[in-house]
């Protein structure tokens, strides 16, 4: 008989009504309060810890002496709170990213072995809930907008490699996919360019896939296309006497009257213009 999927084991504690934390493999934890989601970490995404210390309201030490503090079943949240080291709707905000995050890359894993604590807790408290339904919906919708964005998911574990050309005379360029641009080193994947920004592993796989759907980072059609030589460069055009032919009526533009000689005298002129 099949191990059931992570989402049928939601599914089931939701309806118990369960309060404590499911351990998903080594993968991630999935936190439980009275039959909903209170919080979602996972290994292959940058935690609420994370988006704090990127965003430089709290350091690394801070985080880690402030849990330490609040202990096992604490409220470590609810400290920051009361220190003012940031308001309680930029607490939610943040274990809401982190938790949508999270759960959309536990939820893809093929990984069925889960073990459930009761009363497990994470250290930050309780700030957030999510229902099941509610979270398998989201999760829906957002693999279906990275679909829409490049259908293939080519992408999402190479480096991304930023073409160095740009196709076109212009591109716009959300701050993320600016960002991304900027800190790409054809070496890190979408996943570790999110850790070291301190920005959602989602939101930076999105915009990859935005910024292959508009020509600017290496895909595998790009990266089989033969690289183009450069044009060489058109001689420069010397002043000299008006041939037969080419002939200047009024203030008027020059006129040809076909003689092949004076076409190609035109084309070159054509290629110098384009060339500036």
């Amino acid at each position: 008989m099949a191990a059931p999927t992570l989402d049928v084991v939601l599914t089931g504690l939701a309806h118990d009504g369960a309060t404590g934390s499911l351990r998903v493999g080594k993968e991630g934890t999935v936190y439980f309060s009275r039959g909903r989601v209170s919080y979602v970490e996972c290994t292959a995404t940058p935690g609420v810890e994370g988006l704090l210390g990127a965003s430089g309201r709290i350091s690394v030490t801070g985080v880690r002496h402030t849990r330490q503090e609040a202990g096992p079943g604490g409220d470590g949240g609810a400290l920051l709170v009361d220190r003012g080291v940031l308001s309680r709707g930029e607490l939610e905000f943040c274990m809401l990213s982190a938790t949508l995050d999270a759960a959309f890359f536990l939820l893809t894993s093929r990984t069925v072995r889960t073990r459930f604590r009761e009363n497990g807790a994470h250290w930050l408290g309780i700030h957030w809930f999510f229902d099941v339904p509610g979270l398998l919906r989201e999760c829906a919708r957002r693999r279906a907008r990275l679909e829409r964005a490049w259908p293939s998911a080519e992408l999402d574990a190479r480096p991304v490699t930023p073409l160095r050309q740009i196709p076109g005379t212009r591109a716009l360029l959300t701050p993320l996919q600016w960002e991304l641009l900027l800190a790409a080193d054809s070496a890190a994947t979408p996943v570790e360019l999110a850790r070291r920004l301190g920005r959602p592993a989602y939101s930076t796989l999105l915009a990859v896939r935005e910024l292959a759907a508009a020509g600017l980072v290496v895909t595998g059609e790009t990266a089989a296309l033969p690289k183009r030589t450069p044009k060489p460069p058109t001689p420069p055009l010397t002043p000299s006497t008006p041939r037969e032919g080419l002939q200047r009526t009024g203030s008027g533009p020059p006129q040809v009257n076909g003689d092949a000689t004076d076409v190609n005298l035109l084309l070159r002129l054509r290629d110098a213009l384009e060339a500036l």
